[in-house]
């Protein structure tokens, strides 16, 4: 509101421009009175001298005044504009947050990146740079042009012809502009994915000395972001050239026409000035709508951007009864479930499983036959496509996402950390922590002793993606953010895979540690992975290769340590477990059928 009343303001100092000029010619040169509006602020008896001293001292008031309006107005433009755009990039952030798994496996990151990062300042540059000016451009054309009909009617009326012309021209522009706008982001996205994907991958372009490659992909694509702003401005420079020329043109007519006036003794010369001066000013707010007008269409293709994101509606969401959950027991089934990714690559086919709580369940099978498909759906990243997964014997679907998912703790192959401190990665999913905790979770996963020999010790700042720490060490730290989640259900994929042998029997037997009392789903390529395993089941082609029942762990089930090349002993296989099951259990079997007897 503040930029709107500054912008009226600026219209009635726009008029006051040419009048001490006018003054000065008209009253101090020649004998016209001064304007009967100044008659009240001025002393009756002026000498010439005295009148003259008044018109430069109100000129300079007038430049003041101009210049401090404009002032407060960045000032006030800046905040406005930089508020709304943090409000925006703030709003689309949390939005591209909440976003399901499958937006961001067919988008990538680059794109939302770049659209909160660069097409958030379009909404501030559509409110505070464009329609704000357009509305004070309009007032202030009103205004001029009123003024200038009181003085000469047909001045006025020949100034005012280049109107249609301008607006034919912005019409014109304007859509050409708006899809050449939307060509250079999408350019300029793709650019910046080069340059993201080069920089997070870089120890295996450096690996394999593919540099100077990386280099000239980056450059094919931003030589066509480059082509493509270059005719964006063409189209910009050429559209302002014109607007120029219509407006020169419609001086032009003004000036012949008051000049012959003039000559005539229609007008005098001290009108004539002020005329031509508003005909400038006329014209200025005239080219004003024209060019914002078609900056307009850039900053609507930016915010068109932003918005399409916000449009995207999450795919995994609450229930409107969704059910709350403090602590699961952590009982899981599989019934009948399968899983595709976009409609088109089956992931999992009819997959049933029943995993009482407490049981260790090691998943293996070659790369892509659904390992950890099968646990991003047990912690409801994506839906089923056919079936159901109970959690305690109710759906999760039922579940508020929220409690669901802090039913689990996740330690992956690549152990994620962030760029802060190591008391904060620890403390990463139980926001708050004592120290206390913090540190009885590092000796648990046998961390506290590396942590303590850092010069900061806890406070000390791993770098980005942790690459401050050695890969065993940030392993462990991910292990310690486990033990301080204390969720009963725990997931590990591929925990062990990026360590050496040595560091490998270590954190397992970490991790042993971890597992005991909570249900366990752990994938691993080397059986010597899963030797603390109370059942191990194989996937292959999205399908479970032995039936799906796992007993209750008992001490009699828990395997021997073994080579990674040894059969594993100690573990029942599932059909064995069956059989067992069964005979403990007569009437399991009819209260839960397998999938191929539904």
């Amino acid at each position: 509101m503040g930029i709107f009343i500054l912008s009226l303001v600026d219209t009635p100092l726009f008029l006051l421009a040419p009048i001490p000029l006018a003054i000065a010619v008209d009253s101090v040169l020649g004998a016209k009175p001064v304007p009967s509006f100044l008659h009240a602020a001025l002393p009756h008896s002026l000498t010439r001298n005295q009148l003259l001293m008044a018109a430069a001292g109100l000129q300079v008031l007038i430049v003041l005044l101009t210049n401090l309006r404009a002032l407060i107005s960045q000032v006030l433009e800046t905040s406005t504009s930089e508020r709304l755009t943090l409000s925006f990039r703030s709003r689309l952030f949390s939005h591209v947050q909440r976003l399901s798994f499958t937006f961001h496996d067919r988008r990538g990151t680059t794109d939302s990146l770049y659209r909160i990062q660069y097409d958030t300042p379009a909404l501030g540059g559509v409110t505070v740079e464009c329609v704000i000016p357009i509305i004070s451009a309009g007032i202030t054309l009103v205004s001029v042009f009123y003024v200038i009909v009181g003085i000469n009617v047909g001045l006025a009326m020949i100034a005012l012809a280049v109107a249609p012309p301008l607006g034919l021209l912005s019409a014109r522009f304007k859509n050409k502009i708006r899809v050449q706008y939307n060509e250079s982001k999408q350019l300029d996205s793709s650019a910046m994915a080069v340059v993201q994907e080069a920089l997070s991958t870089f120890r295996v372009v450096k690996a394999f000395g593919r540099e100077d490659a990386e280099h000239q992909r980056f450059l094919r694509h931003a030589d066509r972001s480059v082509a493509a702003k270059i005719r964006l401005s063409w189209t910009q420079g050429l559209l302002s050239l014109l607007v120029d020329l219509v407006t020169a043109f419609g001086t032009g007519a003004v000036l012949y026409v008051g000049v012959r006036d003039v000559q005539s003794r229609v007008l005098t010369l001290g009108e004539l000035l002020i005329v031509i001066n508003y005909v400038s000013r006329l014209y200025s707010p005239l080219r004003t709508v024209a060019r914002k007008l078609a900056d307009l269409q850039g900053s609507l293709a930016s915010a068109q951007r932003g918005f399409e994101i916000l449009d995207e509606e999450p795919e995994i969401t609450d229930r409107p009864d969704a059910r709350s959950l403090g602590h699961a027991v952590g009982n899981i089934e599989l019934r009948g479930v399968s899983f595709d990714y976009n409609g088109e690559q089956r992931a999992l086919r009819d997959v049933s499983l029943v995993v009482p709580a407490g049981t260790r369940v090691g998943i293996s099978g070659r790369s892509g036959a659904g390992k950890t498909t099968l646990v991003s759906l047990l912690m409801r990243f994506y839906d089923p496509t056919l079936g159901a997964i109970l959690l305690d014997g109710v759906d999760l679907r039922e579940y508020r996402i929220a409690d669901l998912r802090s039913q689990f703790a996740l330690v992956l192959q690549e152990p994620v950390l962030f760029a802060t401190s190591i008391r904060e990665n620890i403390a990463y999913g139980r926001p708050g922590a004592a120290l206390d905790d913090i540190v009885a979770a590092a000796e648990m996963s046998e961390a506290h002793k590396f942590i303590t020999a850092l010069p900061n010790g806890y406070d000390t700042l791993v770098g980005e993606r942790g690459m401050r720490l050695s890969g065993g060490e940030r392993q462990r730290i991910s292990l310690a953010r486990a033990f301080l989640k204390d969720a009963p259900i725990l997931i590990l994929d591929e925990p062990t895979s990026s360590v050496d042998v040595t560091t490998e029997t270590a954190i397992m037997e970490t991790m042993r540690k971890l597992m005991e009392g909570r249900t366990t789903f752990m994938i691993a390529h080397r059986l010597s992975t899963l030797q603390h395993c109370d059942v191990t089941l194989e996937i292959e082609s999205g399908r479970l290769s032995t039936p799906g029942i796992v007993r209750p762990p008992t001490e009699s089930v828990r395997p021997a340590i073994q080579t990674p090349d040894a059969e594993i002993e100690g573990c029942h296989s599932a059909t064995q477990l069956l059989a067992t099951f069964f005979a403990d259990y007569p009437d399991y079997r009819k209260a839960t059928p397998r999938s191929d007897e539904k």
